[in-house]
């Protein structure tokens, strides 16, 4: 890893040298003693995100005031990569509070894309994309509560598994919003190829999460057969905000080379999308933006210009979110309701309107919001479609959705997206973790 160059992407927040070093002569002496790995990662260098919790580093997650107050104790996760032989060396930039689309705060500044500078890694694990992107990590571990691990994936045209709440440990881990638990953040591979999701999947289920964290679910990671025919449902749009041209393009394709693979497809409907989307929006700020106010105070920090919604939110009684969560629970019935009807075994739509975009330019994050209110699976992929901007230009009789579409669509720009990846989606239904990463292997085989 050139530091001249990675300090250029800016992706980084804490180097673990030191400590990496001890480990892996540590676990060259283990292997020499014992003639055994120490787990199934013995050695393997891996990247996380900086809410993760190191005993004697910070974790800022992008606060001035939590500069210089180093963690006492680990993650429950860092435990289990260590105990599986992990070699923890870097700690990964984010957003102030990891509450946006992009990854930028007041204290290590703003990750850029390596792949194109001009352009976002994404939010809020955007540091992990980007040092993957970069080839500066084999494999990451990033965060998820309203994208926050596949707009970055895709962004960066990187794998990533958004697994349901239960599976992956999140305790003990850092939050810019602690104890809201309306929507639950959680944790998940950040790699390369499909294959070190998995990698990482089996061998942290493996370790027995659950007598861990007391929230956690006694489910083994589970053998899957794969389809050789699958029922996907494609969704177009998610009736908020359409596709920019790349990524309708991409979405095409793919569905055409999975029509001629056999496959079955059929159109679904964003119907619950904008209700559901709004509340999510109203969930993160149902304190009234009172833990982001915080932790910005000691420091006198600023509200960045995306989160000004915190600093003007009402703060909700608890009648009022009792509401919300009874309407929460009859939006997810109606999903899964209609999703039990329509027979699907997937559904196939973008990861974000974008291939990336300019800094300061990420306006809609509801194709990965909404499943994280219903807690479904999700892989976002990349498709190995390229933008051209050739190609991949808004047509001009083109009618906008609503206000924010027509922004979106006008601030597309095909000359700075040209040459990036293009990501896509698939959707499993909740603690199908194991179904939605072998259904993504049958979609790439057809890509």
């Amino acid at each position: 890893m050139h530091l001249t160059r990675i300090s250029q992407v800016n992706c980084l927040s804490e180097t673990l040298f030191d400590s990496a070093l001890k480990t892996a002569k540590a676990l060259d002496e283990h292997l020499k003693q014992s003639g055994k790995p120490k787990g199934p990662l013995h050695g393997l260098p891996v990247s996380i995100k900086d809410n993760f919790n190191v005993i004697g580093t910070d974790s800022t997650v992008g606060f001035a005031s939590l500069v210089g107050q180093p963690a006492t104790y680990n993650s429950t996760l860092v435990d289990i990569l260590l105990g599986a032989g992990a070699v923890l060396y870097v700690k990964t930039n984010v957003p102030t509070a990891m509450m946006m689309a992009e990854s930028v705060n007041h204290v290590i500044g703003r990750t850029v894309n390596p792949r194109q500078r001009l352009l976002t890694p994404g939010g809020s694990s955007g540091g992990e994309s980007a040092l993957l992107a970069f080839g500066g990590s084999p494999l990451g571990v990033g965060t998820d509560i309203g994208g926050s691990l596949r707009i970055p994936a895709a962004c960066a045209g990187v794998f990533t598994l958004r697994p349901s709440f239960g599976r992956f440990p999140t305790l003990r881990c850092r939050s810019g919003l602690a104890g809201q638990e309306a929507v639950q953040s959680v944790n998940g591979p950040m790699a390369r190829s499909l294959r070190d999701c998995v990698l990482f999947a089996e061998t942290v289920v493996g370790a027995e999460p659950w007598t861990l964290d007391p929230r956690f679910l006694p489910i083994p990671w589970r053998a899957v057969e794969r389809k050789e025919k699958l029922k996907l449902g494609v969704m177009w749009s998610d009736g908020i905000v359409a596709p920019t041209p790349p990524v309708k393009r991409a979405l095409e394709e793919t569905t055409k080379k999975l029509k001629a693979a056999g496959h079955e497809i059929v159109e679904w409907k964003p119907e619950g999308h904008l209700e559901l989307y709004k509340l999510l929006g109203r969930m993160f700020t149902a304190d009234g933006g009172k833990s982001v106010k915080k932790l910005l105070e000691p420091a006198n920090e600023p509200f960045h210009p995306k989160m000004l919604h915190y600093e003007t939110a009402e703060e909700l009684g608890a009648y009022d979110m009792w509401q919300l969560h009874l309407q929460r629970t009859e939006l997810c019935k109606d999903y899964l309701d209609r999703w039990n009807a329509a027979g699907i075994d997937g559904i196939l739509c973008p990861t974000t309107p974008y291939a990336s975009v300019e800094h300061e330019n990420f306006k809609h994050v509801g194709y990965t919001g909404v499943y994280n209110i219903l807690d479904y699976s999700c892989v976002s992929f990349p498709t190995g479609i390229i933008v051209n901007k050739e190609l991949d230009i808004v047509a001009k009789d083109y009618k906008p959705l609503n206000d924010l579409d027509a922004e979106i669509q006008r601030i597309y720009n095909p000359d700075n997206v040209h040459g990036m990846p293009v990501s896509l989606q698939i959707v499993g239904r909740k603690l199908e973790d194991e179904k939605v990463l072998a259904m993504t292997e049958t979609i790439l085989e057809a890509l």
